[in-house]
């Protein structure tokens, strides 16, 4: 029975050979310092972050179709370590011209990550031509000698692998290559289910002197607070796609829930908003910050950004005639 997967490599490979026949030569672009990738995912004590931009994907079907690079730029730049970008065609709404697009729109020194299905070491030299700084290997579609291939001709451009597991036996393969950066992917390409357990299954196989990143499946800050110990960095995509606010939603998945408190004019629930926050808190408590109904009301009205009521010693109909006129999201005690 043809898998998913099968399906996406026998086009990819016709798509590739038609590529190699029009451009036998690809050159490598402007001149990239190397390696960047895996600094970016060294350098910092915590979890290091990996956000996608996709337009689609197979298991979910249209995810963000009209996604541009100015979009992807002013949601993820200061929040990613790094920024995934889905370039296959037929499957996921991507293409190379939009990795270039998006290399022009984010500053360095942001790397890119050409997140495709390698089959072929020329895809590699195209991904650094349109300004990759690392490309994806998936050992469920490589076998050993290519893997190496590939990742001498990453070498050689001074580019970086996150080389794709998820088993046992490929984590042994990637290992043994070696491969400095192992990416452990949560869903089984055969039949697209998805699991975190894989991961927490495989990271303990996993030596110190490698970086390892958790794929997949990685959807909300509580994920990564229960992968957090055992991984290095997370790659995640879909549930960034499917927000309302990607900008708001890479902030919420990296920092969790934040309360930006004591708000008292419109600009500072505007600033809240913008910087991400979650929460704004308004404070009827005794303090310097404290607003009336009336002026919350006026704040209320000018914002989206979910509110909520903080009070101390209070009575109960006050704070529920407050919760009723604000439409307050939560109340503090």
């Amino acid at each position: 029975m043809t898998s998913r997967l099968d399906e996406i490599l026998a086009q990819k490979r016709i798509d590739v050979a038609a590529r190699k026949a029009a451009r036998p030569h690809v050159g490598e672009g402007p001149a990239r310092p190397a390696h960047v990738f895996r600094t970016a995912l060294s350098r910092n004590p915590g979890a290091r972050f990996i956000l996608e931009a996709k337009r689609a994907s197979p298991s979910q079907g249209s995810l963000r179709p009209a996604l541009d690079a100015a979009t992807v730029a002013a949601a993820y730049v200061g929040v990613a370590d790094a920024i995934s970008v889905v370039t296959d065609g037929p499957f996921f709404g991507g293409s190379l011209e939009f990795l270039g697009e998006l290399r022009a729109a984010v500053p360095e020194p942001t790397p890119l990550l050409c997140k495709d299905f390698v089959v072929d070491p020329y895809q590699i030299a195209e991904a650094r031509s349109y300004g990759a700084d690392a490309v994806l290997l998936m050992l469920s579609v490589l076998d050993d000698e290519t893997a190496r291939t590939c990742l001498a001709e990453a070498e050689r451009l001074g580019m970086d692998a996150l080389v794709e597991v998820h088993d046992e036996a490929e984590l042994a393969r990637a290992l043994a290559l070696p491969a400095p950066i192992v990416g452990v992917n949560n869903r089984d390409f055969r039949d697209l289910s998805v699991s975190l357990t894989v991961t927490e299954r495989l990271a303990p196989r996993v030596p110190r002197d490698r970086i390892l990143v958790s794929e997949s499946g990685v959807a909300t800050h509580a994920d990564v607070m229960r992968l957090g110990p055992l991984v290095d960095g997370f790659l995640v995509g879909s549930a960034l796609m499917k927000s309302l606010d990607l900008r708001v939603a890479a902030r919420h998945l990296v920092t969790g829930a934040v309360k930006i408190c004591g708000l008292t004019t419109e600009e500072d629930a505007a600033a809240a908003a913008s910087l991400g926050a979650t929460y704004g808190g308004l404070i009827f408590a005794e303090s310097p910050r404290r607003v009336s109904l009336e002026r919350a009301r006026v704040l209320a009205a000018s914002t989206a950004l979910p509110l909520v009521g903080v009070f101390r010693d209070a009575q109960v109909r006050d704070m529920a005639e407050a919760a009723s006129t604000l439409g307050l999201a939560a109340v503090q005690l």
